[in-house]
């Protein structure tokens, strides 16, 4: 099924915490506790993904985003929806497995990307202004 490699295990339990901003998915009885940042700026969505490698956009100014609910996508993913507005990216069970055992090191790697660009978890920095038009009529 797509979206579902044959050996990925499915959460046991979903728990959406709203008051502290957590997604806990149980997995052979341990629990993973994903904040709403975290999987924010982990998002899957073409919009901060690209349609191909190298047009990934960093996201920033994410640390008080909310989690506001949870929704599952037939058998095989979970749509998030965060109080930024943003709601289009699907987690695969694949994603979440993935997100929820190797939280610590792309946290990391998260951390390492900002402080290289100098980008803020505070300051959104991805919202990119609206295309100048080359119309010729203006002087």
């Amino acid at each position: 099924m797509a979206g579902m490699e044959k050996d990925t295990p499915l959460p046991e339990e979903i728990r959406l915490h709203q008051k502290s901003r957590v997604l806990e998915l149980v997995y052979d009885g341990k629990a993973y506790r994903l904040d709403a940042e975290y999987l924010r700026v982990f998002t899957p969505s073409a919009e901060a993904r690209g349609h191909a490698p190298g047009q990934e956009i960093l996201q920033t100014g994410k640390r008080q985003v909310e989690l506001l609910g949870v929704e599952p996508v037939g058998t095989y993913a979970l749509k998030l929806v965060f109080s930024d507005g943003h709601d289009s990216g699907l987690y695969t069970w694949d994603l979440l497995h993935n997100l929820a055992i190797h939280r610590d090191a792309l946290w990391q790697e998260y951390l390492d990307q900002l402080a290289r660009q100098g980008a803020s978890r505070d300051i959104d920095s991805t919202s990119r202004p609206p295309a100048a038009h080359a119309c010729g009529q203006h002087h």
